[in-house]
């Protein structure tokens, strides 16, 4: 009987390939353009992100962060993102809006035509 195949499509890392021929697993990988790389790259972003919200300790989400900052910072590379121009637009970006220091929490607001770039589902 031919074994169940597990469908992933996504970037993995370099190391599952070999972890995969250590347990003489078959598998179908693809080496992907520049283009589809960076597609690709960009879309775990989400993915890591989700470990991090995930996290179910400190120790798990010291791992999660670490994964999620990895990402970023092979996106950044890959962008040819200089550290000056990301650090930049990082304070340019807290002028604008501000940090956290405050804590709070928005529920709703009168509707002036923003809409954020940003997909959540809402709260009651």
């Amino acid at each position: 009987m031919p074994k169940k195949k597990l469908h992933f499509n996504r970037l993995i890392r370099d190391g599952i390939i070999d972890k995969m021929n250590s347990k003489k697993l078959e598998y179908k990988v693809e080496k992907l353009s520049q283009k589809d790389f960076i597609k690709e790259l960009k879309a775990k972003i989400p993915e890591e992100a989700e470990g991090v919200v995930n996290a179910k300790n400190k120790k798990e989400l010291i791992k999660e962060l670490a994964d999620l900052v990895f990402v970023i910072e092979e996106v950044k590379k890959r962008m040819k993102i200089s550290p000056l121009a990301f650090n930049k637009a990082m304070k340019d970006n807290i002028e604008k809006k501000g940090g956290f220091k405050k804590k709070m929490y928005l529920y709703w607001t009168n509707d002036d035509g923003y809409r954020t770039n940003e997909k959540r589902e809402s709260k009651k």
